[in-house]
């Protein structure tokens, strides 16, 4: 229990870090099938933009969900929608 306490502690530090920069937030999860990533406005109330590799237009001649190639096109899906929604700079949260 002590490890899932410090690793909260760790990401409410970072969070509140990033927040008091004023940045957008990126935020990526690997899951054992798939890859998903998602830019967060900086108090992290509304998603500017989110890609996974479930989406047709991703998952379109991949392999499987989970190797670099499927992390590569999910880094180049979200680059565009966040270029779209404004963002250039995104502080990383995992």
């Amino acid at each position: 229990m002590e490890k899932k306490i410090a690793r909260l502690r760790r990401a409410k530090s970072t969070r509140a870090r990033i927040r008091k920069l004023g940045v957008p937030r990126l935020s990526v999860l690997r899951t054992g099938q798939h890859i998903y990533a998602q830019v967060f406005t900086a108090d992290g109330s509304k998603v500017l933009a989110a890609a996974n590799t479930m989406q047709a237009d991703v998952r379109d001649g991949l392999k499987n969900g989970k190797n670099s190639d499927a992390a590569a096109r999910v880094g180049r899906i979200i680059a565009e929608k966040a270029k779209a929604a404004g963002v250039e700079a995104v502080a990383f949260d995992r």
